[in-house]
This record gives C-alpha cells, sequence and structure tokens, in this order.
C-alpha cells in the first residue's frame, strides 16, 4: 500500500511540529467509515445525509500510521469543532489522504451534498454522454409526423 510522509514545522504550532506518516487504507474499510456515516431514505435508498466532516476525519485517523511522539492528533481533536486541529492542519492532511485513498472530487461533492433528484439531474446534463451525437434531430418542428385522418 501508498504511504505518503509529511514533515511539519513550527508554522502551525510547536504542538504540530514533526514528521506524520499516512498510508493508503483499503476499499473495504473506506467504504464502512462511509457507510458509518451516511443515512439513507429507507424506501428510495437515496442519501438523506451525510457526515463528510466525520467521514474525512476518520479516514485521516485510519490513514495515519506515525506521528510525533507528543501525540497531537487523536479521532477526538480531528472532530472537535471547539478543541480541534487548525484548519490549515486538517486541510493539509486532507488533500494527502485523499490523494492515497482516490478520494475524487466527484465522490467529496456527492458525500457532501444531499442526495436529490436536482442533484443527479445536473450531474447528467454536466456528463459527455448528455451532449448530441450529431445525429439528426428529431424533436425539430419540420420532422413532426402530420396527423393522419384516421387519427383524428
Amino acid at each position: 500500500m501508498k504511504t505518503e510522509t509529511l514533515e511539519i514545522d513550527g508554522r502551525f504550532g510547536e504542538e504540530y511540529a514533526g514528521r506524520y506518516v499516512f498510508q493508503e487504507i483499503s476499499w473495504a474499510k473506506r467504504n464502512r467509515i462511509i457507510q458509518k456515516h451516511t443515512r439513507y431514505h429507507q424506501v428510495t435508498g437515496q442519501i438523506v445525509n451525510s457526515d463528510y466532516v466525520a467521514i474525512q476525519a476518520e479516514t485521516i485517523w485510519a490513514s495515519l500510521k506515525e506521528q510525533p511522539a507528543k501525540k497531537p492528533i487523536s479521532l477526538e481533536k480531528l472532530l472537535s469543532e471547539d478543541d480541534g486541529i487548525p484548519v490549515e492542519v486538517g486541510e493539509l492532511f486532507s488533500q494527502i489522504v485523499n490523494r492515497l485513498c482516490s478520494v475524487t472530487l466527484q465522490e467529496t461533492r456527492f458525500l457532501s451534498e444531499q442526495s436529490g433528484e436536482a442533484s443527479l439531474i445536473r450531474a447528467s446534463q454536466d456528463s459527455d454522454s448528455a451532449k448530441s451525437s450529431g445525429g439528426p434531430q428529431l424533436s425539430s418542428v419540420s420532422n413532426q409526423p402530420k396527423p393522419s385522418k384516421s387519427s383524428l
């Protein structure tokens, strides 16, 4: 599995200075983390709510294999709103973990939005497959069949 090492100097405070080693997590582990923090509609199966912060924090925690001896990072600290880690440190960790665990921009968008018809429609309209193939346009007025007398 891929690993990435990060050396942080004192710019975020001496508490966070040191060497951090992140390792790619398995597909199963990543999906279990996502499932744990995602609620689905019982009937439609669509996503009702997804706690992106918790997903990202647990993914960082699962990927973090080494940290400085003073252990400045914990899952509780990653999740804390009052006594959490600095934004810059969290963003740096997130970038590394997303790269290692192959979390794409589309997956990030998917996890951070509530599912609904509008987002599904928007996604299909943005895709290349929704564009015209260059063939004849069947919906133009001049191509509409004339009603026959028998159908009137």
